[in-house]
């Protein structure tokens, strides 16, 4: 088996279980806490994406340098001492944000959020807890992006499976047999984020070779990668402010029950990019290696077949949620005053996740060839539309507006950014992007899931509430996997026991 199919089908393992792990116990969390409570869950994972930030694109450079030394490009000396600096650099800026966040809690608790039934004390609590766990998730990140560039992703989804679980069937069980409290869930993924950063980093350590010098932090290190790191940070700059201004501006506008019925739907919303980030981790150390070895051939070939695996994936899904939403909910929550308002969000979520996903593989090929100042123009063209639109959206249409918004702004990634790149790299491959890995999979899919939403039951009971959705998941995962030429001719080559990729 090649090392791209085992990494491939080791992500899509760890990442799918990681989704569904998460999404299943989120009911269990609103029964013991209350929807209130849950927008305070909603709100660490805005704070979990702003301090990606402090990572200033170390993790994803780190994965890319690890993807490189197996190439020959580092030394065993040169490689531990990158990784050591850009250890204590996450540390530091980790620690000292989160002795900020602890300050700030009372503030947040009492001025910029609007609690109606929680106590103000508690909810400063937790937030001054869940920045000690999004800082510990932060450092975890170091040790994601070392092994993935290390090809070891089999262990690496092996434990992320294994820690997901434990957070959230552990949570369960904290909140039913200890305490039913906010406080108590979030000091629980503090514990399991402690244990999961030293088995991560005992595991990275392991993976490289021993070295005779000591391992010191390297400003030289440090400056080999400056302007990759310095391209990635503003990438993930406006990448954090594009996907996460929306909810910044509603946690503000919407009194905290609403913001937790648009977090639920921008959770679920959320699933869509944890189905297709096997797909680009899988790809972007292989990419980089076919770069770094000039071998556009090869590249094209791996872009192409990765970008539709993406469209395969995210699209059945996708429409699953925009054709059944309602029903979906309903059967997953248990509440039908639940479904009935976040069914209208989480359809415009998942259109506009749906186009931002066809963009990930055309990003991950810009951050291979080292091109980032390609992504950093798209996306800072696209900021200077997206706040002053989500803000009036917002503030005149509540949480639909701000959906829509995310819908048209990815729209126009798809019609204006992806023209920009093509100018610039893959040049020939443009068209053969908009027609085999996009349109051809979509169309398919949309059609098939049309027919069957118009031919099928309107109103759903019982088993059926959540088989015939299935069934028209697997339908349309079918047809778009037929109708998507590379990704075809490559699962027929799989069953011939002839895989060339």
């Amino acid at each position: 088996m090649s090392a791209l199919k085992r990494n491939l089908i080791a992500n899509i393992g760890g990442r799918v279980w990681a989704g569904l792990i998460g999404l299943v116990f989120i009911p269990v969390y609103i029964r013991y806490l209350g929807i209130e409570a849950y927008g305070l869950i909603g709100l660490f994972a805005v704070m979990q994406a702003w301090l990606v930030l402090l990572d200033m694109g170390m993790t994803p450079t780190l994965t890319r340098e690890m993807a490189r030394f197996s190439t020959g490009a580092h030394t065993p000396q040169s490689i531990r001492e990158l990784l050591r600096s850009l250890e204590l650099v996450v540390i530091t800026l980790g620690l000292c944000t989160g002795f900020v966040i602890w300050g700030a809690s009372g503030w947040l608790a009492a001025d910029w959020l609007r609690v109606q039934k929680l106590p103000v004390g508690t909810v400063a609590q937790a937030i001054a807890i869940m920045g000690g766990v999004a800082v510990l998730r932060l450092i975890e990140g170091i040790y994601r992006g070392a092994l993935l560039g290390l090809q070891k992703q089999v262990f690496f989804n092996m434990a992320y499976a294994f820690f997901e679980t434990v957070r959230a069937v552990g949570a369960v069980g904290v909140l039913a047999w200890v305490s039913p409290s906010i406080e108590a869930y979030f000091a629980w993924q503090g514990l399991v984020s402690l244990v999961a950063v030293s088995v991560l980093a005992a595991a990275t350590y392991g993976e490289l070779p021993r070295v005779e010098l000591p391992v010191r932090f390297s400003r030289q290190a440090l400056s080999g990668i400056r302007q990759f790191v310095m391209g990635m940070m503003a990438y993930m700059f406006l990448a954090v402010l594009q996907t996460q201004i929306d909810k910044v501006l509603l946690s503000r506008l919407l009194s905290l029950e609403e913001f937790g019925y648009y977090a639920l739907g921008a959770a679920v919303a959320a699933a869509l990019i944890v189905l297709i980030n096997p797909v680009t981790q899988a790809f972007f150390p292989r990419l980089s290696e076919l770069a770094a070895r000039g071998d556009d051939a090869q590249l094209v070939r791996n872009y192409h077949l990765g970008a539709q695996l993406v469209t395969a994936f995210a699209a059945p899904a996708a429409l699953m949620l925009l054709f059944y939403g309602r029903d979906l909910l309903f059967f997953w929550a248990g509440d039908r005053m639940l479904a009935d308002q976040v069914a209208p969000i989480l359809a415009l979520l998942a259109i506009g996740t749906l186009l931002n996903c066809m963009m990930h593989m055309p990003f991950i090929t810009q951050f291979a060839y080292g091109r980032l100042d390609l992504t950093v123009k798209t996306n800072l063209a696209a900021v200077c539309v997206l706040a002053p639109a989500m803000y009036l959206a917002s503030l005149h249409f509540g949480a639909m507006g701000a959906a829509w918004v995310w819908v048209l702004i990815n729209v126009g990634y798809i019609l204006g950014g992806m023209p920009f790149m093509y100018r610039h790299l893959l040049g020939n491959e443009r068209w053969k992007w908009y027609r085999d890995d996009v349109l051809l999979p979509l169309a398919a899919a949309s059609l098939t899931g049309g027919l069957l939403w118009y031919a099928g039951p309107q109103s759903f009971e019982g088993p059926l509430q959540l088989a015939w959705p299935l069934i028209a998941g697997l339908l349309m995962l079918v047809a778009s996997v037929v109708a998507a030429p590379a990704l075809r001719v490559y699962l027929f080559r799989l069953i011939r026991a002839g895989d060339r990729y």
